[in-house]
């Protein structure tokens, strides 16, 4: 028991030394993962044997399970909507075609058969949201025309698409009926659906109305919905990914309670479910027969990346009018990863006659995309002239907070104001505030301790940005044009009792509201329970 505790912190540790390391080198953490776990297996130093298909499928669904619950929670719906579209398309139909110019090259080229060839392009069809996520964030590469939402997007939402095209393959490789195939394709789509819509609005109900009485038990009250909608829609024949992305999304951009304290606890979590997921696949691996299938995974590496992922990109992206410069970059971009070879996993444990070529021949196509696609990505993103340097890839994410400390606060100087007539020196300021401007007849006055205050003057105050407590109940809702608080009064607004607008932003502007304040469009409100 000991041995193994040490062990566990060891891998722990190099990975986290290679997390360091990655960002010194260029190369994608996420492929030192993999480098760390070969270190360890059958081949490496410590000759640790495991060849336990089932064990590890169970193991990587579950992290798998995280990292898109986690990929749809995280995602900003506001920065993703403009794009949802275009995102959907590609990891719909960019799945289904690329799984089928996959296939069709595998059996036509290297003479597969047909079901090894349409796993073969099954399991390769998604791009991997892990390796997306994680270069993007790390590189903080954000991209013009909206591309930088489109990849996380696509990536967070195709494995569902590919896990369904990898089931039909199983079916076929184990003899099973495809009369049953129109059932199971409604089954999946319906049942996921619906249940995580239905795990997420419990999980809002609960986190909206509830109360927990210890810190912390928010997290675990996640975690429990994330696992049983899981469990539950694999269970009843439901596509359990489409399941835990859905719900995330739907939770994570719902005016919950805590999600300052979710966001990071689950970004650790995710975290540690990437590391698990890649050191279990490099673990997993023998690097001795690597050599034996290299030339075929780089021809289908080759291919994949070169031919049919550009190729399906362009027939997608072209009719929304997208530049030749975009494809290009989303194709680039398109990393097979972890998801590919848990696939990969599912289609060997599923069926006993299956040998470990295909696990192998799939987990040298990702570690070349990761290793070449990923470490590249942002060299190709600065020749395409695609990166965006006029803001941060972060603020497509639910976490994305400004490095600001102070905020900006305005106060309308009314006459009778006890400020009124009175030198900017003289006046009680709020603690840690200063006035960093005055508003007066459409001039705009930097004041010294010396400028007097009259009335009309609309004073712009520099103010500690506020840390919680804990304790507090914030919200802040965006204002659409069809929200019931758009174009109204605060005091028409019949708010209910213990309910407090404290805080209107409206473009670059703090306004501290009061009964006749307007909200308008666009404006965010911060709303005290």
């Amino acid at each position: 028991m000991a041995q193994n505790l040490i062990l566990v912190a060891i891998v722990l540790f190099l990975c986290l030394m290679a997390e360091k390391l990655s960002g010194k080198v260029g190369m994608p953490a996420l492929i030192l993962f993999m480098g760390v776990g070969m270190l360890f297996g059958s081949d490496g130093i410590l000759r640790i044997a495991f060849d336990d298909y089932g064990l590890a499928q169970n193991i990587c669904l579950i992290a798998l399970c995280f990292i898109m619950f986690y990929g749809g929670f995280n995602m900003k719906w506001s920065a993703a909507r403009p794009v949802a579209v275009k995102a959907i398309c590609l990891s719909t139909i960019g799945v289904v075609v690329t799984a089928g110019l996959t296939a069709v090259f595998c059996l036509v080229v290297l003479k597969f058969d047909f079901v090894d060839a349409f796993l073969m392009g099954t399991v390769l069809s998604s791009t991997d949201a892990a390796s997306v996520f994680s270069v993007l964030r790390t590189k903080k590469l954000n991209l013009k025309d909206g591309t930088a939402s489109i990849l996380e997007m696509e990536s967070g939402s195709n494995d569902p698409v590919a896990y369904l095209l990898t089931m039909i393959g199983i079916m076929m490789k184990t003899g099973g009926s495809l009369s049953s195939l129109p059932y199971m394709i409604f089954a999946q789509v319906v049942f996921g659906l619906a249940i995580g819509a239905a795990a997420a609005s419990l999980g809002i109900l609960l986190l909206k109305k509830g109360t927990m009485q210890a810190a912390g038990m928010d997290m675990i009250l996640v975690i429990a919905l994330v696992m049983s909608a899981f469990g539950l829609s694999e269970a009843i024949g439901g596509n359990a990914f489409l399941t835990v992305y859905l719900m995330g999304i739907l939770l994570g951009n719902s005016n919950i309670r805590g999600k300052e304290t979710l966001i990071p606890f689950f970004d650790g979590m995710t975290g540690l479910a990437q590391i698990v997921l890649f050191f279990l696949l490099g673990l997993l691996s023998f690097p001795h027969k690597l050599p034996q299938i290299f030339f075929v995974s780089l021809a289908i590496a080759i291919v994949l990346t070169v031919i049919i992922r550009p190729v399906t990109v362009f027939l997608i992206m072209k009719p929304f009018k997208c530049s030749s410069r975009q494809c290009l970059m989303i194709s680039w971009a398109g990393l097979r990863g972890a998801a590919s070879i848990v696939f990969a996993i599912m289609v060997i444990a599923a069926s006993s006659s299956s040998s470990d070529t295909l696990f192998h021949t799939v987990f040298m196509v990702a570690l070349l995309s990761v290793a070449i696609q990923g470490t590249l990505l942002p060299f190709v993103a600065e020749k395409l002239k695609m990166v965006d340097d006029s803001c941060d890839v972060r603020m497509t994410f639910n976490d994305y907070k400004e490095a600001s400390e102070i905020t900006m606060m305005q106060m309308e100087i009314p006459e009778g104001h006890n400020w009124e007539n009175r030198l900017v020196k003289d006046v009680s300021m709020p603690t840690g505030s200063l006035a960093v401007m005055i508003k007066r007849h459409g001039e705009t006055l930097i004041p010294g301790g010396d400028t007097r205050i009259l009335a009309g003057d609309t004073i712009v105050l520099s103010v500690p940005a506020y840390e919680s407590g804990g304790q507090e109940h914030l919200e802040e809702q965006e204002i659409t044009p069809k929200h019931r608080w758009c174009n109204k009064t605060i005091a028409e607004l019949m708010l209910p009792h213990g309910t407090l607008i404290v805080l209107v932003r409206r473009d670059n502007e703090n306004i501290i509201p009061n009964g006749q304040t307007e909200i308008l469009e666009g404006d965010h409100v911060v709303i005290y329970r």
